[in-house]
């Protein structure tokens, strides 16, 4: 039976905490940073967690 393999841009966006629950980044801070506030720029650099719907899906994409 093949290897199944881990897909590319999952590794590359999430990562497990301890407590098995998945990190990500936040969207919408990667340009057009001027009409953005300061605050609404300074929340978007925190890591969020996946929600609880979206995480079966993460877990296949990352072979957990």
């Amino acid at each position: 039976m093949p290897k199944v393999k881990t897909n590319s841009s999952a590794k590359k966006r999430f990562k497990l905490t301890g407590s098995g629950k998945i990190k990500r980044k936040h969207a919408f801070k990667s340009h057009i940073l001027t009409k953005k506030t300061t605050k609404q720029k300074r929340n978007l650099t925190m890591a969020g967690l996946v929600s609880k719907p979206d995480t079966p899906n993460v877990k296949h994409m990352l072979n957990i």
